[in-house]
């Protein structure tokens, strides 16, 4: 069961908008890199943001450039999942990849400040603060495989392999 706080952000929240692209010299430095993650969104967001919270988006999550250390850097400033509505292809697979989980829901009735509780396995996110349960289609196995490892390398490095049943 993860447990946090949701930041609420809007539609279209690019990868732009997750590592803003005057700062894309850090990308070797992933931590200092992650201090400034969403900041063109919500500059107060990556001060405020404690480990096990949710970033909840609305439609086209994670569009734009294919940046590989977007969902990585939401993951080290402590982000347990991401919720939207929809996911840009390439930041959803990208996400997955990296081991963060990114949950497909309607959220608009989640509030900035929410509660919630994500049940990864029963497909459940219980909004604790509205008394709402929302549902997401659960994760198929192959993924929380993946995501239960930390992402496709620690995966293949455990099992030096990775085979779809």
């Amino acid at each position: 069961m993860l447990k946090g706080k949701a930041f609420k952000f809007g539609d279209d929240i690019s990868t732009d908008l997750i590592v803003p692209g005057r700062l894309v010299h850090l990308r070797s430095n992933l931590p200092e890199l992650a201090k400034h993650v969403l900041e063109d969104a919500d500059p107060t967001f990556a001060a405020r943001v404690k480990p096990g919270d949710f970033v909840v988006g609305g439609n086209n999550f994670g569009l734009g450039s294919s940046r590989e250390h977007a969902p990585i850097v939401i993951k080290m400033a402590g982000v347990s999942a991401v919720l939207a509505k929809s996911f840009a292809r390439i930041f959803f697979r990208n996400a997955i990849n990296r081991g963060l989980p990114v949950l497909i829901c309607d959220t608009d009735q989640i509030k900035e400040g929410d509660e919630l509780e994500v049940d990864m396995e029963a497909g459940i996110v219980h909004d604790v603060t509205n008394d709402v349960n929302l549902t997401f289609k659960p994760i198929p196995k192959a993924m929380l495989a993946i995501l239960d490892e930390g992402g496709l390398i620690p995966y293949i490095q455990k099992y030096g392999d990775f085979k779809i049943e």
